[in-house]
């Protein structure tokens, strides 16, 4: 049987589950996540898992946090004035907004906590420092 190789393009049913055993993300329900071996498109520990499997293996892997999401950074985590927020805007814990850098790249940040004047506002993607545990099915090597 043919092993996936850097550069394949392959079809994954997955099953993403933290350390509590809930689940993140999957594909169940779905078609097969589509994507090019090696080139990026999902994260390190993903794709390296995949290079030594065959279609129709299944098998676990758990990703460490510097394979997957990165560790969390305080440098992400920032206050933000409470006054800045429009008029009609009421904060609240866990609340997703999208800020813009001065660059005017656009990015998500997560309210954490909420003092008298500011919010504290945490740009880490929500799954950073965290690692992951994958049940993985490699359903087609796509043919080119």
């Amino acid at each position: 049987m043919t092993q996936v190789k850097n550069g394949d393009k392959v079809r994954v049913h997955y099953h993403g589950r933290l350390n509590d055993g809930s689940t993140f993300d999957t594909s169940e329900g779905r078609d097969p996540l589509e994507f090019q071996v090696g080139s990026g498109q999902v994260i390190k520990g993903f794709d390296d898992a995949l290079s030594t499997m065959t279609v129709g293996e299944k098998k676990t892997v758990v990703i460490p946090a510097e394979h997957a999401y990165g560790e969390a950074s305080p440098e992400n985590v920032v206050e933000y004035p409470l006054d800045q927020f429009p008029e009609d805007m009421q904060p609240e814990i866990g609340l997703q907004l999208h800020m813009s850098d001065n660059e005017g790249n656009n990015f998500p940040v997560v309210i954490t906590e909420i003092k008298d004047t500011v919010v504290i506002l945490d740009a880490n993607h929500p799954l950073a420092g965290k690692e992951l545990t994958f049940d993985l099915e490699l359903v087609e090597i796509v043919a080119e």
